[in-house]
């Protein structure tokens, strides 16, 4: 297709042959061309100038960013085995451990229990926990300090005085409260627990004077292992 610089050279030969031109219909032959020349001229250079800029619509771009997985189920294995010693004021417990990071540690301290997680530690998380221990705490002053080959866990006394366990244990020769007291069920409860924790010449014994009292034998169990 023509443009506007061929328009307007064919435009000025029209004009120079209509200048020179004598019979009227050549005239009006080359009137008329150029009125439709310069019509077409005109439309083209409209055209052009209105022509619409191409706009490509890019869709918007899918994300390849992986979705967050909800938090793993992490799995543990159980500190069992460590040492404390204490004083009237604090009780230290002693973990060997060796790559635990200072930023890799939960601890959870509350009155009466304790609980520690250690992440990462060369591959794998451990806990140590202890759900009852055998008094009461101030949770907001212990504290923990992790040292190249063991974790030490500082637990502050809510009262002073010296702990007999770490762990909290029922005393099972405390009489229950609201009961009525009953010696013979004492004396049972007592042969009960020297069973329990005896040895073996002691539980023959005791077994032996549970035998007799049940069977009548003798009126006080008591008597058979005096």
């Amino acid at each position: 297709m023509a443009n506007n610089e061929d328009f307007a050279l064919d435009l000025k030969e029209l004009k120079q042959l209509q200048s020179i031109a004598k019979r009227p219909r050549v005239v009006s032959l080359l009137s008329t061309e150029i009125c439709n020349l310069e019509k077409l001229s005109n439309e083209v250079a409209s055209a052009q100038t209105a022509a619409p800029i191409s706009v490509v619509n890019t869709p918007n771009p899918i994300s390849t960013v992986p979705k967050a997985s909800p938090n793993p189920v992490l799995n543990y294995s159980t500190l069992s085995s460590f040492s404390w010693d204490q004083d009237s004021d604090k009780l230290k417990i002693y973990i060997s451990l060796e790559g635990v990071n200072q930023e890799k540690i939960e601890a959870d301290f509350k009155p009466t229990s304790f609980d520690l997680k250690l992440h990462d530690v060369q591959g794998k998380n451990y806990r140590c926990t202890v759900p009852k221990l055998n008094k009461e705490i101030v949770p907001e002053k212990c504290k923990l300090i992790v040292k190249p080959k063991r974790v030490v866990v500082t637990l502050i006394k809510a009262s002073k005085g010296n702990w007999l366990d770490l762990h909290f244990k029922e005393d099972k020769l405390k009489p229950s409260l609201g009961k009525e007291k009953d010696p013979m069920a004492g004396i049972m409860d007592l042969m009960k627990n020297m069973y329990e924790e005896g040895d073996e010449d002691m539980k023959k014994t005791i077994a032996k004077a549970w035998t007799d009292a049940r069977t009548g034998k003798t009126a006080d169990p008591m008597k058979s292992y005096r």
